[in-house]
């Protein structure tokens, strides 16, 4: 017996004729009947899920609610959206590099901690109407002018100074107190306008910036001008990466690593130490495997730490369509995505590369941007021009469109390199031997949705 499924009469195809036994789970020995039984079972269960959708369609364009909840429910999956933390009560001693929390939200549950005691502490709100009640009645019986003066200012919304320059002893009623301290609390409590995933360079744990002073400055001193020395590994082709990366980097130099038979090998505790004599900042070695870049290895000069990385996905900027042509302006730098211990302390360490006064007139900007722990490097130039009439206006993160920003447009060309790196190891100092000391190395936590960055 044969079954008819008939699609929708208004796409104006024909029925599909089907077995009834199409969608069920049948077996047969048969190999070209168990093919043609698979195919016909799909095509059976597609016909059934275009059905379903188009009378969907159709309630929901009778009653919008129903789509507005069914997108509510319907959220996918993401490893981003299963990210795991883990359950930290206060800063750990040690720093925390291999503990995965949100440096920024651990810092914002303890403030609103210590808010709320702050709170239980103040006095009852009787207590104030009633010592208010009573200086007012002191007032009265020493000076009616006073009282007039107090129910002048109890009509307006914020703090007024007094009209009478003489008069520095007038206090304002203590609602107004009240309420000045609302809106000075309520501005405290909300932080400035910012992008919702770049790195907030001011928060970092005590344990760190103890331990890495070098990295973690206080915020009122002065970075020190970047001086990179940038080299390969032993016997290393990789001259015009090289070069590419001292394109990348602002004031830095690249020195070819001896490879005569009879040249001495300079180890990188060696050149570590000829380089911190020279008055360099960073030190950074580029790793070849097959020709290729394989990895980076960035020393924080003089007394480290030592960052291991992997590379993949390497461009150079020829090789990028519609690429433009770098100049030597100092680049501006973004973060993106860097909330844990270890996260940071990979931030400060990107920011130590570049100076701290970019030149706007060069509009290029260098962007780090981590995402499951793989931190994407790309070099743009900007230009901010009219909007057309085709384009949507810019939305910032509330889905609103932007005050000021209507009819401002930016547009992006890259300039390249193009890579991307990974965290493989954080070693102690600058060591004879890499690996022998680590602060924090990978691989050490086998769950999927933990991120350390």
């Amino acid at each position: 017996m044969l079954d008819t499924l008939t699609k929708p009469s208004n796409m104006g195809s024909k029925p599909l004729r089907l077995p009834e036994k199409a969608a069920l789970p049948f077996k047969t020995a048969n190999k070209a009947r168990r093919q043609q039984l698979h195919i016909n079972q799909k095509k059976a269960r597609d016909v059934l899920r275009r059905d379903a959708r188009f009378a969907r369609k159709k309630e929901e364009a009778k009653n919008p609610r129903l789509r507005e909840e069914r997108l509510k429910t319907n959220v996918p999956q993401t490893l981003d959206s299963k990210r795991k933390w883990d359950e930290v009560a206060d800063e750990p001693e040690d720093g925390g590099l291999g503990v995965a929390f949100n440096v920024e939200k651990l810092k914002r549950r303890k403030l609103a901690e210590d808010q709320e005691l702050v709170d239980e502490e103040t006095p009852a709100d009787d207590d104030i109407a009633e010592d208010s009640d009573h200086d007012s009645m002191l007032d009265n019986d020493e000076d009616g002018a006073q009282d007039a003066d107090s129910m002048i200012a109890s009509d307006a919304e914020d703090l007024e100074p007094p009209e009478d320059p003489d008069a520095e002893d007038a206090l304002p009623p203590i609602h107004q107190i009240r309420s000045a301290a609302a809106k000075t609390k309520a501005r405290a409590s909300s932080p400035p306008a910012r992008s919702t995933t770049s790195t907030n360079m001011s928060l970092a744990p005590a344990a760190l910036t103890k331990k890495f002073p070098t990295l973690f400055l206080p915020p009122d001193e002065q970075p020190p001008l970047p001086k990179v020395l940038v080299t390969t590994s032993i016997n290393s082709t990789l001259h015009r990466e090289a070069e590419v990366l001292v394109d990348l980097l602002p004031n830095a130099k690249y020195v070819r690593r001896s490879s005569h038979r009879y040249g001495h090998k300079f180890s990188i505790r060696e050149i570590s130490a000829f380089a911190a004599k020279r008055e360099y900042t960073t030190l950074v070695v580029l790793e070849e495997d097959l020709k290729r870049p394989s990895g980076l290895i960035i020393v924080h000069l003089p007394i480290g730490p030592t960052f291991h990385f992997t590379i993949t996905n390497w461009y150079e900027g020829k090789s990028i369509p519609g690429h433009g042509r770098p100049t030597g302006h100092i680049p501006e730098l973004i973060l993106n995505n860097f909330t844990t211990p270890l996260g940071l302390l990979a931030a400060h360490l990107f920011r130590s590369l570049y100076p701290s006064n970019p030149e706007l007139q060069g509009r290029q900007v260098v962007t780090l941007h981590n995402q499951r722990d793989f931190i994407f490097l790309r070099r743009h130039r900007y230009v901010f021009r009219e909007k057309r009439e085709s384009e949507r206006s810019v939305v910032g993160a509330d889905g609103k469109e932007m005050k000021g920003a209507e009819e401002i447009r930016a547009a992006l060309q890259e300039l390249g390199p193009r890579l991307t790196l990974k965290l493989r190891r954080v070693d102690k100092g600058i060591q004879r031997a890499s690996g022998q000391e680590w602060e924090w190395k990978g691989k050490t936590d086998r769950v999927r949705t933990k991120f350390q960055l």
